[in-house]
């Protein structure tokens, strides 16, 4: 449990090729702006999950966020933001969250509606993440990115920043 606090918080872990191999299951989320936004749609590309909340000290994340969104999004990069309550730092609908995002940020890309990342009613990706990798956000922007197949290649906690020179890396080896 500590050490997934202190991941949570300051640590990043990149995960060895050999620990997770073949495609991860699919998963679902609803989006924000209505719909779903499926994991299979992106095979083949990497994908950046975050879970996010307005009104958390990391929210200037967002910036950055949209940084590797229209940076590295024409070759290939997903950025999902996944906004959650789970740490009492979201607002209180899909509206409000996405106006506020609109308004500070100008963020383009993708966003689920608010999900749970954490508990027994975490959303199923999150769920998969605990039960088959040990992880479980322990707060706010944490960062997973996924692989071309949908498996984590590496993990950072809060504090460690989208552009970041170890997330820059570790995404352009993902990359074409």
């Amino acid at each position: 449990m500590l050490r997934r606090m202190v991941l949570a918080l300051f640590g990043s872990v990149i995960l060895s090729p050999a620990l997770a191999s073949g495609p991860a299951p699919v998963f679902s989320f609803s989006s924000i702006d209505g719909g779903t936004l499926s994991t299979a749609d992106w095979r083949g590309r990497p994908v950046l999950v975050v879970n996010t909340a307005s009104l958390c000290g990391f929210t200037r994340q967002y910036d950055g966020l949209e940084a590797l969104h229209r940076r590295y999004g024409p070759r290939g990069l997903v950025v999902l933001a996944v906004p959650s309550d789970d740490f009492s730092q979201e607002l209180s609908s899909g509206a409000e969250v996405k106006d506020f995002c609109a308004v500070n940020f100008d963020l383009t890309l993708p966003m689920t509606a608010i999900s749970h990342v954490k508990g027994p009613e975490a959303h199923p990706f999150y769920a998969w993440m605990r039960d088959a990798h040990g992880f479980t956000p322990g707060w706010n922007f944490n960062k997973v990115l996924l692989g071309p197949e949908g498996q984590p290649a590496a993990i950072w906690g809060s504090s460690v920043k989208p552009e970041s020179q170890k997330v820059i890396s570790a995404i352009e080896a993902l990359l074409p």
